[in-house]
């Protein structure tokens, strides 16, 4: 299940790299830098048009402060796309603002983790973050369709 990594960041997702090596993480990671190329990637435009060049993620982490089209932007369209809204979809950010927090939820995030500073935290965040998401929750492996609307008489 291919994991879909939306940081600006460098030295973040080289951390983010380190810790799912380290805490053997065989999911392949694909990364992207702001709002503009994530729904590229997730709609199969611009350079993302081959299904190689963009799997489908079983899951994404989230950068809230993007340059461009930020992360509570890039989380309200991906919630709005049918075909895109069963995706679990993790906020992984330094912001612990409570309306951060608020909106990230309403707009329809799956989890809100804060970003540790040190490597020791990140790394054990981490494995945490594999053994609920990777290991013990089962992910649908295709677009889940939208319910239909019914009249109950």
């Amino acid at each position: 299940m291919p994991i879909l990594v939306v940081e600006d960041n460098d030295e973040d997702f080289d951390m983010l790299q380190l810790a799912f090596r380290g805490a053997s993480i065989p999911n392949p990671l694909f990364r992207c830098a702001d709002g503009e190329e994530t729904l590229e990637f997730l709609g199969h435009q611009g350079r993302y048009q081959e299904e190689e060049q963009a799997p489908r993620p079983g899951l994404v982490l989230l950068d809230l402060n993007l340059p461009g089209m930020d992360g509570r932007q890039v989380l309200e369209r991906l919630k709005a796309d049918a075909s895109l809204r069963s995706i679990p979809v993790i906020v992984f950010s330094t912001s612990d603002n409570p309306r951060d927090v608020q909106s990230c939820y309403q707009l329809g995030v799956s989890a809100y983790l804060l970003k540790p500073v040190d490597l020791d935290r990140f790394e054990r965040m981490v494995r945490l973050l594999k053994e609920f998401w990777l290991d013990f929750v089962v992910l649908p492996a295709l677009p889940v369709a939208p319910l239909r609307e019914r009249r109950w008489q």
